[in-house]
């Protein structure tokens, strides 16, 4: 309950920072260019605050999903004579285009800002080291096998597991034959290259390193006994360090194996037998009864040792200078943008499953995850949002910006506005399509939290 809280709150800050930059780029905008701003709202529906400074009044609606500037503008209300040349509608059009493009804009300047705080700050990731390789998979098939690490894709150096899948994706979408450097522990250097030319089954549902069959490395908990607790084992003579070789005659692989087989033996003494140093030792532990989850299960009061050397070294932090940081910005928020618009094409054209089409209960898991992490990974994930919110904006759908820049294109091109019937229409169509695509976006969310 407390994890889905945070979810939402998490969520409701994010939304309101991306909607806030977005709406602010209209308003200032606006202002610069001599229309006047009558109202500056986040959030839609009734207001919860409300304060008129000057001629705006600024608002903080209930509905934390959307909001809007409202100009001065002759065909929502009588315009007063003396005000007429501050009036939206009645700007010339490169003046409508501009403040109706500000907004999607702010949402790209503020991506570069955003991800060159994270590289200021630090972003950690985890090291591109591979786990394991499913049989015949594309890694497979392409020599890529266990414990090797991603160096580059595509001539691009790459430091941690999120850097590599962008990578793959972008120049998968690109070429279909990738190229990538990695390094093994035992083989050394080599290059690789990735058949990555089946767009439909690489842009389906699901995780892009499991459908190459990659599974990325995770600390793998051996049966060692790291702090002990006061309880059975402590009482028994067990020690840190001791390895488990067996218990009651059966060999431990690996410490899931000795909860398992501890916790399905609560209260019944059991023959445990360590390695320790060299020296095999045999103790007789009988495991105290808990209740868990209304079931009775054995414990001994042991945690499982883990090397902290090795886990620190699959992780990585990237961070650069404040002058290469925005260089680098740059180049993400581009890339991301780049990246994002393909995806969208391979959708209309069908090469891409509608089930990436993620909705509120998604974004909301997502910014709740990166807040958990830390600051670095939460902004990382505004930036990404914002970029999101600015391309759907663009995009040539009447009742978004993009609709209405379209209309002014169009108008650019024949010297007159569209006309009346055609935007009426239009509006009809666009509430038509947003609604597709909210209704989608919220099925796929459901798809995702029953399954």
């Amino acid at each position: 309950m407390m994890q889905m809280l945070g979810y939402v709150l998490a969520f409701v800050i994010a939304v309101g920072i991306i909607i806030t930059v977005h709406e602010f780029g209209h308003y200032w905008v606006a202002r610069r260019l001599g229309v006047k701003v009558l109202r500056f709202s986040v959030g839609l529906g009734k207001p919860v605050f409300a304060r008129q400074v000057g001629e705006t009044e600024y608002v903080l609606a209930r509905i934390p999903l959307g909001g809007y500037v409202k100009m001065l503008d002759g065909r929502e209300g009588e315009v007063l004579e003396e005000e007429a040349h501050r009036a939206f509608n009645l700007q010339p059009v490169w003046k409508r285009f501009t403040i109706v493009a500000a907004g999607p804009m702010f949402n790209f300047i503020f991506a570069v800002l955003a991800y060159w705080l994270t590289f200021v700050i630090g972003v950690e990731g985890a090291r591109p080291t591979v786990g394991e390789v499913a049989p015949q998979s594309i890694a497979w098939q392409s020599d890529i096998r266990p414990d090797d690490t991603f160096v580059a894709v595509g001539g691009t150096p790459v430091k941690t597991w999120q850097q590599t899948s962008i990578q793959l994706l972008g120049d998968a979408l690109r070429t279909g034959q990738v190229t990538a450097m990695l390094q093994g522990e035992a083989t050394g250097r080599k290059v690789v290259t990735l058949d990555l030319s089946d767009t439909r089954q690489l842009l389906s549902e699901g995780n892009l390193l499991e459908k190459l069959g990659i599974t990325p490395w995770s600390y793998t908990y051996e049966p060692v006994f790291g702090k002990i607790t006061q309880g059975v084992a402590m009482d028994a003579g067990v020690r840190e360090g001791d390895r488990v070789v067996s218990v009651d005659g059966q060999v431990i692989q690996s410490w899931s194996d000795l909860v398992r087989y501890i916790q399905d033996r609560a209260g019944i003494p059991i023959q445990m037998m360590v390695d320790r140093d060299g020296q095999r030792l045999e103790f007789e532990l009988t495991p105290a009864p808990d209740q868990r989850d209304g079931k009775t299960v054995g414990r001994v009061g042991a945690y499982p040792y883990v090397d902290q050397a090795r886990v620190q070294q699959q992780k990585v932090v990237v961070r650069y200078g404040p002058f290469e940081s925005f260089s680098r910005s740059l180049v993400k928020t581009r890339d991301v943008t780049v990246l994002t618009l393909k995806l969208l094409w391979r959708l209309v054209k069908g090469e891409a499953s509608l089930k990436n089409i993620s909705g509120p209960v998604t974004i909301a898991e997502y910014a709740g995850v990166s807040a958990a992490i830390g600051i670095s990974a939460f902004v990382g994930a505004l930036a990404l949002i914002s970029i999101s919110i600015g391309i759907l904006n663009l995009l040539p759908i009447p009742m978004l910006d993009g609709g209405h820049l379209f209309y002014y294109l169009i108008e650019i091109i024949k010297g007159s506005a569209v006309s009346e019937r055609i935007e009426a229409f239009g509006q009809r169509l666009g509430i038509m399509l947003l609604v597709g695509l909210m209704c989608l976006a919220f099925y796929n969310d459901i798809y995702r939290l029953l399954h």
